[in-house]
Formats: C-alpha cells, structure tokens, sequence
C-alpha cells in the first residue's frame, strides 16, 4: 500500500483542493501518513507573492532532507506559474500544474515511480472546465466549520494579480452539486463557509445562468444548515438583493469581507480594479446601516507601483473614515508576468513596510472599537474544538465562562473583552460596565 503526505499552502481554494485530492487517493486505497513515513509527499503550492514561494521552496528542500527516499510532487499555483523553476529542486519526481491537477491520482497510480527527476505536466489552464473540491475540515481548533469551495478561476485582470493565470476561467460548481454537499455537511456541522476564488461570480456562466444570491435563497430553502457565512466576495457583488438577503435571514452569519485594495482611485486604476472609492464606500455604508453589528473586512495593498506619499495618505484616510471591524493588509509582491510588474515607480521596500505597519495599526484601533461596542450585548456563538472558546455570528472570538462541548451554537451575553477577542459575562459575576457610546443618557 502506497502511503503519501500532502502539505498545502496559500487560500482555502487550495486547501479545497488538497482535501479533494486526499479523498481521491485514500478512495484508491492510498493510506496518509506522516511526511516522515510518506512514499509521495504532495506539496500543494500558492505563488501569490514572493514569500509564498519561497515558503513552498524551503518546504521542498525540508521533506527531501527529513524523508530522501519519498518522490516530491508538487502541485498547485506555483508549478502552474514556474514548472521548471520547480523541477530542478532535489527530490522533485514531478511537477504537475492546476491544468492537470484532477490528473494527479491516475498518474500516481500509472508512474508511482517516477522514472526521471523533475516530470512536467502543465497545459492550458484556460482551456480548465473541470471544478474539483472537498470540504476542507481545518485543524488548530477550528474543526467545527467547515469550508466548501464552490466556484474556482477568475475573468477579471487586475493588473498586480497572477491568479487568473494560474486557476483559469472562473467555474462554478453546479448548484445541485452545492446542495447536495451542504445538505450533508449540515448533518454533522452547524456553520458552513463558502468560499472561491471569485465567489461572487457564481454561476454566471451560460451553462448556469444564476446569481450567488440564488444559491443561497436555495440553501436556505432545500437544506437544514443552521448558519452559512461567506467568505470574500468583490465590492461590486455586493448587490443590494445580496446585501438585503444577508441582512434579513438569520442563518446567514451577518459578516462582509470587500477586497479593497487601496482607498486612491488614482491607484486603482493602475490596478485595473472595476470599482472606484465611491462606488466601494456605498457599499460599505450600505452593509453597515442594514447590518449595525456586523463584521466588515476588507483586503488592503501598499506599495503598490508608482504609489505616493499622497496617494497612500488618500487611501489611509478613506479607510479610517469607514466602519471596517478588522484589514486583512498586504504588501505588494511582484509577480513576473503580471502588467503590474513592468511598470516603473518601485516603492522602496522600506516604505512599503511602514505602510503596511500605519494600516495595521488603524486596523487595530477599528478592531478595538468594534469590540468594546459588543460589551453588555447578547451573541450567537459556535463553539469551537478549542476548549472554552467560540466564534461570534460577527466574527469575534469569544472566550466563554464555562466549557461547553464544540459544534453547538449558542447565545452568550458579552462581560467585557479579553487577549484574544471579547470574554463571555460569567453568569454569577458582576453586571458588564457597558462603554459609554453604549451607555443611557437619560
């Protein structure tokens, strides 16, 4: 029996496509195994910025140095992207790209020995129709909520970004398909999480022909899950029916997450992006009044080429002036072949770190500020695996008064905050001292 690790990196697209993966080879009759005892050792690559891939490098040299007699095949948006910069890494038997990722078990049981060093199988992602993905049931005491990748590829070209060219068009998984996996997952989880690469264009292709706004009115209708929370969707796909169907339906988790990027239209049109500040702050101010309590995150890039000192002080603004709850901040990475990467203005990288420290910081105080507006209020929570800790319906960690058992959602009232979000009011301590934006002024 051959036994095989599989170690992924990067977003929950390919962690979907590790577990989809691992099902098929261990339905083979494939046992995992740790990477130490592995015969196949399968590293499932990001390459959404340099640190990504020297991340997967560095994981390629380690398992050919704990474990030399496994054969390496990596997989993923690297080996898309550079198949033979990988090839030549030691122990690498083969490279095989998203083109031909749902290839991987029918190679591995026609060649389990590869018989040469560093085997390539990349082909035309673009001509990619195939959607393949598996619930992705994640470790570190989060194994109460499961992730669902639903749609994969994007048709957008934003100008920084390699991922279009590494996953393909954007698909989408079919709508019965969808249900069918939710219905079941609900049997044994109460929150589940779509996601995708461009989750927001669900089902537009002519084969399909629906809106994610469709899907989820389904979900609700045809299947018993108790919460859905979904994850990135473009400001754009915000609509307000999606907008108004997230805000009315309490089994929907009452979290929007907008990639941003930058608050300076002059930035965002050398990025390509399909929106500008305005039409993003409607979106926001939108989500924020029919949603008071809400979490609203947003993706945010510095340094981006040719950005200024104005255009930088533009962004930090707009971002301080809207109702965000948490920033996911990135610095900007070139990435060969993007357009974004031939152009001239190269930010420093010093200044582009102390950029990325200023947002940080602002994210924090927003954080901050939306925590201390949850004390004296009641929460639903899911428990997690973590013992004494659940995930707000707003997206906070709470750490509750007294263990209960994981995967159950239940409503806490908040007594104040603690290191790793807000702190449950014990039942038998005192009254919370509620913040005085909360407080009566009669």
């Amino acid at each position: 029996m051959q036994r095989f690790f599989i170690q992924n990196f990067g977003c929950r697209a390919t962690q979907a496509d590790g577990a989809a993966l691992e099902a098929s080879l261990v339905r083979l009759g494939w046992e995992v195994a740790p990477a130490a005892e592995a015969d196949v050792i399968i590293i499932n690559s990001c390459t959404v910025t340099a640190e990504a891939d020297q991340d997967v490098r560095q994981a390629v040299r380690r398992a050919h140095r704990e474990n030399p007699a496994a054969r390496i095949l990596v997989t993923g948006c690297y080996a898309q992207r550079a198949p033979e910069e990988l090839s030549r890494l030691p122990g690498v038997a083969w490279v095989i790209g998203n083109s031909h990722k749902p290839q991987i078990p029918e190679i591995l049981l026609r060649e389990p020995h590869a018989p040469y060093h560093g085997q390539i199988c990349v082909g035309d992602i673009f001509a990619q129709r195939e959607l393949v993905t598996a619930p992705v049931i994640e470790a570190g005491g989060d194994r109460t909520r499961p992730n669902l990748k639903i749609q994969d590829g994007c048709n957008h070209r934003c100008s920084f970004c390699i991922i279009p060219f590494v996953r393909g068009r954007s698909r989408s998984a079919a709508p019965e398909e969808v249900i069918r996996q939710v219905r079941d997952l609900s049997r044994r989880y109460r929150e589940i999480v779509l996601s995708g690469i461009n989750l927001g264009r669900w089902g537009r292709e002519p084969g399909i022909g629906l809106r994610l706004v469709d899907l989820l009115r389904r979900l609700l209708a045809e299947t018993e899950v108790e919460r859905l929370r979904l994850s990135s969707i473009e400001p754009m796909d915000w609509s307000d029916e999606l907008l108004e169907l997230v805000a009315s339906s309490p089994r929907i988790a009452k979290h929007v997450h907008a990639p941003l990027q930058t608050g300076s239209d002059s930035v965002l049109r050398r990025m390509k992006r399909r929106y500008r500040a305005r039409h993003y702050e409607d979106r926001i101010r939108k989500a924020r009044a029919w949603m008071p309590t809400a979490a609203i995150g947003a993706d945010v890039m510095v340094g981006f080429p040719g950005e200024t000192e104005a255009e930088f002080e533009e962004s930090r603004r707009f971002i301080e002036s809207l109702p965000f709850t948490y920033l996911h901040v990135f610095t900007y990475s070139e990435r060969p072949g993007t357009p974004a990467a031939a152009m001239g203005g190269s930010v420093p990288m010093p200044v582009r770190k102390e950029r990325n420290r200023i947002l940080r910081e602002l994210a924090a105080v927003k954080n901050l500020e939306f925590r201390k507006s949850m004390v004296g209020r009641r929460l639903s929570v899911l428990t997690l695996e973590q013992e004494g800790v659940a995930l707000s319906d707003n997206y906070l960690r709470v750490e509750l008064a007294r263990p209960r058992p994981a995967n159950q959602l239940v409503e806490v009232d908040i007594g104040g905050l603690s290191e790793i979000g807000l702190r449950e009011r014990d039942p038998d301590g005192p009254l919370p001292v509620l913040p005085a934006s909360l407080a009566c002024s009669c």
